[in-house]
């Protein structure tokens, strides 16, 4: 595609969402502008500031010989970006810093939004009222840096981190961030403008968002959201779901008890039908729900984190709101206790959330956020990374050899065939124990790579896979749930020829792995003793 016509949908793109926000804007959104403000329009910043003595002050002078103005967050310190008496009110929060990927600026990488913990104390409290990662508070789960479009949060081209949050403040305001990753946050610019205000109405509520998880979720509980005691309204939700079973899993129902009724009086349809979308979730942004990260539908390991701004429909209570969410969801017959497949099942997925509300007085909820690193997912793969097998035993016609691309932490496998004929790879591996595994590739997909097809000790998985795509993209190719038996095997991709589009027959790989399944799936058994070489199956 040219960057003419790339241009062109950025910018059809770009009249769409604000046609959506035109649309969605009551009738004040633009004419409240017309009105008399009050107050005093205020800013705190990174921008380099210096003292009489022309040496850096953070309460000096701004510098005009100078551009340093980020600042950097070394392992385990906490940078500090307001800090200011009241009364007053932030209107928007604009924060930037270096990915997490090596280069040229952090020769040995960064820390990564969701080792970032964003703290926000309002007044004399002793307990913050906002205190989320960095990246979940922006609706960036995962870990993962991704575009989102709505009115509360912006981050564009998943680099420029904005938030219009109102956040009132009577005595005092400080907003803090944590870096517990054990690499610096680089080059932190930060922009918070607030206004200061003479009075405050004394019914006015705070601003507050928690982040909680459950690795995987509590069996016989909903999934907890948010639980406090008060008077206030609940105005959002961003939630992060990592399967760990086969399938879909969103049937589970928003259930919100408002007021300390023991039964709930808000009962949903549906994991997506809360937020705003139907049969399914896909990537999408809205001024008021979205999608922000999602790679695949159905697999073991899929990811997807959604947002949905309660901004035109605030959730009001007077005594106190507990949010929950149901975690049923189809799953696969080796999971039933009947051996079906059907979509009432309780799953055991992983899930992190941020509860968004306003409330007066203290919220009762207050459970400390998980480390950085408690709050990183915990791995299910056992890895065989196929940068090891490039030597000539190991591969067709053509040259292997490692590539490193930014996608991947260790350098890929990169074979380099000129045409099908006699054109594959081989990555060997060895079973001590037999157990439940679903097996997968995790491979690259680019402009001049081919079709392969996949083969375990000869047995086919499935049909050729096309690894043909415009741009450098990753994808895990799933290919069997089976129960192993102790000994070698052998996983072999042979080019069967390419797409029409495609500028080569190339394959790039970055691992073989066995990916862990459910430990009710070996409970049950059911396919313990069937012979997978028979009946290779993957269960969607």
């Amino acid at each position: 595609m040219s960057i003419q016509s790339k241009a062109k949908l950025q910018v059809g793109f770009c009249v769409t969402v604000l046609l959506l926000w035109v649309a969605a804007a009551p009738a004040t959104f633009l004419a409240d502008l017309a009105k008399p403000q009050v107050g005093r329009s205020m800013r705190e910043s990174s921008t380099h500031r210096i003292g009489p003595d022309g040496k850096f002050d953070p309460n000096g002078k701004p510098d005009p010989n100078s551009n340093s103005d980020n600042k950097s967050v070394p392992p385990g310190q906490t940078k500090v970006l307001m800090d200011r008496e009241g009364p007053g009110a932030i209107t928007h929060i604009w924060i930037t810093f270096l990915g997490p990927e090596v280069q040229d600026w952090a020769k040995a990488g960064s820390a990564n939004h969701q080792e970032m913990l964003l703290r926000m104390t309002w007044d004399d409290q002793t307990t913050p009222s906002v205190e989320a990662p960095v990246g979940d508070f922006f609706a960036c789960g995962f870990g993962i840096r991704t575009e989102i479009i709505s009115l509360p949060v912006i981050v564009e081209d998943a680099d420029s981190y904005n938030c219009f949050w109102r956040m009132p403040f009577r005595k005092h305001a400080k907003i803090e961030i944590v870096n517990q990753s054990d690499k610096p946050l680089s080059l932190l610019y930060f922009n918070i403008d607030w206004i200061k205000l003479d009075s405050m109405p004394e019914d006015t509520p705070y601003f507050y968002a928690r982040y909680r998880q459950e690795y995987p979720n509590e069996q016989g509980k909903d999934y907890l959201i948010l639980d406090t005691q008060g008077k206030g309204h609940y105005v959002g939700t961003v939630l992060s779901v990592r399967t760990r079973s086969p399938s879909w899993f969103g049937e589970g129902d928003e259930k919100i008890y408002i007021d300390g009724e023991s039964d709930a009086s808000i009962w949903g349809t549906g994991t997506e039908d809360y937020f705003l979308s139907a049969w399914g979730l896909k990537k999408t942004s809205t001024p008021y729900f979205g999608v922000g990260y999602f790679d695949e539908w159905g697999i073991v390991g899929s990811h997807t984190c959604a947002y949905r701004w309660h901004i035109q429909d605030p959730i009001v209570f007077s005594k106190g709101i507990r949010v929950t969410f149901e975690h049923y969801g189809w799953i696969s017959p080796d999971e039933n206790p009947k051996n079906i497949s059907d979509s009432w099942n309780q799953r055991q997925d992983d899930y992190s959330s941020v509860a968004f509300w306003y409330q007066t007085g203290t919220p009762t909820f207050n459970a400390p956020v998980p480390t950085a690193k408690d709050r990183k997912l915990p791995n299910l793969d056992r890895i065989i990374f196929a940068n090891g097998f490039t030597d000539a035993a190991r591969h067709g016609k053509g040259n292997a050899s490692t590539q490193t691309i930014e996608q991947y932490d260790q350098a890929q496998l990169l074979y380099q065939p000129t045409e099908a004929a006699d054109a594959w790879v081989e990555i060997p591996f060895t079973v001590e124990k037999k157990e439940p595994k679903r097996l997968l590739v995790k491979a690259t997909t680019s402009d001049d790579f081919g079709i392969y097809q996949i083969t375990l000790n000869g047995i086919k998985l499935g049909g050729p896979v096309d690894l043909y795509s415009s741009g450098v993209n990753t994808r895990e190719i799933h290919l069997l749930d089976f129960w192993p038996e102790p000994g070698e095997y052998k996983l072999r991709l042979e080019c069967v020829g390419k797409n029409g589009l495609s500028k080569g027959y190339y394959l790039g790989l970055e691992s073989v792995r066995l990916r862990e399944r459910r430990p009710r799936v070996v409970d049950y058994g059911f396919d313990k003793d069937k012979d997978w070489k028979k009946n290779p199956t993957l269960y969607r």
